[in-house]
């Protein structure tokens, strides 16, 4: 048995664009701290090697704080360490896998063929291959590893799996189970997959070991597994950064729509990024100004997008002969026209925003 920790999709020095300079340096310095996260867990688990595939870096550059921070901890990992480098941060003479001075114990795959750097004090054999530029073939393709005995193997990839199309390494679950690997440690995709089997061979990829977006929402981390000839044990491990999570507010029933949020969240969410959409048919429409600066500590980062409606009785002011009527009168027609779910959203949006300016005047009645 050989048991690694399997990490993917670091995408370090991630631009962080939605965020201010400042909160977007801090992320970046936070993205950092994974590596270390990572080292603490080889040593509390007693891993025997370390299987990055890849995307560690967003880009083919890189910040000086993050190459000093790789050469410092790759090699105090003190176990093999190998990457084969994805589309985002491909092997070649400029990239920065070229340019860093990583120790003895820290093995990149550089080149698009499948490599094997064979760890006979561990009874195993670690294959491996590197994107050469941002997009590559089928790396997996007409491959196959004969079995030797009492060795376990083990593979490192990116690419992506089940979409025969994917100019991204296209990966197949014939070719994953023709390749001869005990297990197959894949980067790419950025959500856990599971651990999965085609034929005698187990697979899976991590997902990222941390959030940046609201596509990349929820607990993220690593995989650790024990990896036996035709036999796999692996389970994630959660590294506690930052989550991003979206969620939905109904305010029908709430008068008060900071309190609703809140309970909604039902947690501590001080180290968080959310995005709160409020539905519903309130009362009073939410104030987002207001509810912003209500909020305002509560989490890391907040977006609010409200799509609450109108509640129907709304319209019934339209037969009345004031400024107010004659708004809502004009209006209700298009509503009553409108052709689609989305256009009436777009109407009841103009109705509320305009009475919302109205009240803040005299309504004028009708001679």
């Amino acid at each position: 048995m050989i048991r690694i920790l399997h990490a993917a999709d670091l995408h370090l020095d991630s631009p962080f664009q939605a965020m201010s300079r400042d909160r977007a340096a801090q992320r970046r310095g936070e993205q950092r701290t994974l590596l270390g996260r990572m080292k603490t867990l080889v040593r509390d688990y007693e891993a025997d090697a370390v299987l990055l595939a890849g995307d560690l870096f967003d880009a083919d550059s890189h910040y000086a704080e993050t190459a000093r921070l790789l050469e410092q901890t790759l090699p105090d990992m003190g176990v093999p360490v190998f990457i084969a480098p994805g589309n985002h941060d491909w092997y070649g003479p400029r990239s920065p896998w070229a340019r860093l001075d990583l120790g003895e114990n820290v093995h990149v795959f550089t080149d698009e063929s499948i490599q094997c750097v064979e760890l006979p004090e561990l009874n195993a054999r670690v294959w491996g291959a590197a994107f050469t530029g941002p997009r590559r073939r089928p790396p997996l393709a007409g491959f196959h590893a004969e079995k030797q005995a009492d060795t376990v193997d083990v593979m490192v990839l990116h690419g992506e799996v089940g979409d025969p199309s994917s100019p991204y390494g296209a990966i197949s679950e014939t070719d994953i189970a023709g390749s001869g690997m005990d297990y197959i440690a894949l980067g790419h995709q950025h959500a856990f997959s599971g651990l999965r089997r085609a034929g005698n061979t187990f697979y899976a990829w991590p997902g990222c070991p941390e959030g940046r977006g609201f596509d990349e929402c929820g607990e993220k981390g690593v995989l650790l597994a024990d990896v036996g000839q035709d036999s796999c044990e692996a389970g994630f491990v959660g590294l506690g950064g930052r989550r991003y999570e979206a969620l939905r507010v109904d305010l029908t029933e709430s008068r008060d729509h900071a309190a609703a949020v809140e309970a909604a969240v039902g947690r501590d969410a001080g180290r968080d990024i959310y995005r709160v959409v409020l539905t519903g048919a309130p009362e009073t429409p939410p104030d987002l100004a207001a509810l912003q600066s209500a909020l305002e500590g509560r989490f890391f980062a907040l977006e609010l997008r409200d799509e609450t409606r109108l509640p129907r009785d709304v319209w019934d002011g339209r037969e009345v002969l004031s400024l107010r009527g004659l708004y809502l009168a004009k209006l209700w027609q298009r509503y009553q026209a409108a052709e689609s779910d989305q256009e009436r959203t777009a109407i009841e949006l103009a109705a509320r925003y305009g009475l919302r300016a109205l009240e803040n005047g005299e309504e004028i009645p009708l001679a």
